[in-house]
């Protein structure tokens, strides 16, 4: 799945055309690397994101082409450091 559909899916990102403008100013890397929003995750991986006061770090635990609200949370595991 592209790195872009993800964050949409999953709800760490609201907005596919934002997620993707986000990936596009480098904000968003995967596995310490910046990535392109056509980057293509993988279980494991894991994703900083950098929009606003509060930045996100999450590793995926699963990939779904669709999520239900109460099941977007269970696709990612927030990594405190």
């Amino acid at each position: 799945m592209r790195l872009d559909k993800y964050l949409k899916v999953s709800r760490i990102i609201k907005r596919r055309t934002v997620a993707n403008e986000a990936c596009d100013a480098g904000r968003v890397t995967v596995n310490g690397k910046q990535a392109r929003a056509s980057y293509d995750v993988k279980i494991g991986d894991i994703i900083e994101v950098s929009i606003g006061a509060h930045p996100i770090k999450a590793e995926i635990t699963s990939i779904n082409e669709y999520a239900k609200k109460d099941e977007a949370g269970l696709m990612y595991k927030i990594i405190s450091d």
